[in-house]
């Protein structure tokens, strides 16, 4: 008989148990194409232990250096402009996969940061990082990266603002929730 907290675990992790299953399947039908997907799988694994454990050090380091007042005044709901921009400035000049940007608005939301500027840091983090911007522009040139960056300024802005209307307030508190749950 399965107690509670495993039951809690197999729905919590129900997908990755179906995908498992299902590479197995095909592991056992079509050994070359499964073998293929567990290598890709491992290559995934290892690239994201090589890029999570400085993020995860940073997100340590923000957590202890940065008192919560200021991450409120300068993120919080009346940051104001200076939210928005630090939000992009953020977003822009961090490094690695988007994957990384999650356990980071996941800090600042403990912090007290508004849900918008934290959306604007993951919008920024996803399409206007600074070394990408800087390869666009010589393969593709100045004008195309232009239109592009500025496009996405409003795209980032646009959908971290409908977000935050959208959202109702229980929503937002789930959100906060979820966020502290996510760093205990």
């Amino acid at each position: 008989m399965m107690n509670k907290k495993s039951i809690e675990i197999l729905k919590r992790y129900r997908f990755l148990s179906v995908m498992i299953l299902v590479t197995l399947i095909i592991l056992a039908v079509k050994p070359a194409l499964g073998i293929k997907i567990y290598g890709a799988a491992l290559e995934n694994i290892l690239g994201m232990l090589g890029v999570l454990p400085p993020i995860f050090i940073l997100i340590g380091l923000l957590d202890i250096w940065v008192k919560k007042e200021t991450m409120v005044k300068y993120m919080g709901k009346d940051s104001g402009i200076v939210g928005i921009l630090l939000g992009f400035f953020l977003g822009s000049a961090a490094a690695g996969p988007l994957y990384g940007a999650f356990p980071v608005a996941g800090v600042f939301l403990n912090k007290g940061s508004r849900l918008a500027n934290v959306w604007i840091i993951v919008g920024a983090w996803a399409s206007m990082k600074i070394p990408l911007l800087l390869f666009e522009v010589s393969s593709l040139g100045i004008k195309f990266t232009l239109i592009r960056f500025i496009m996405d300024v409003f795209g980032v802005l646009f959908i971290a603002f409908a977000m935050e209307k959208i959202l109702t307030d229980e929503d937002e508190r789930q959100i906060y929730e979820l966020a502290r749950k996510m760093n205990q």
